[in-house]
């Protein structure tokens, strides 16, 4: 399914740091073309391999996202 990311909230761990062995994840707001919205958890890293941003279009399916290819850089 297709979904806008409407907001990535990156966790903020304060003085204490990342908890050791954790990988950084991110919750990633997204939106469906019928104003359905969902929260998804996704690895910080991911997000960053796949240069996906907030008001790009992605797909998610099976814990996967993917960019989709709507010209927005």
């Amino acid at each position: 399914m297709t979904y806008k990311v409407i907001e990535i909230i990156e966790p903020d761990f304060g003085c204490e740091g990342l908890p050791e062995g954790q990988e950084p994840m991110c919750e990633v707001i997204l939106e469906s073309s019928d104003g359905n919205r969902i929260s998804v958890t996704v690895p910080d890293r991911i997000l960053y391999e796949k240069m996906i941003n907030e008001g790009m279009n992605v797909s998610f399916n099976d814990g996967i996202i993917e960019r989709e290819s709507n010209g927005i850089q």
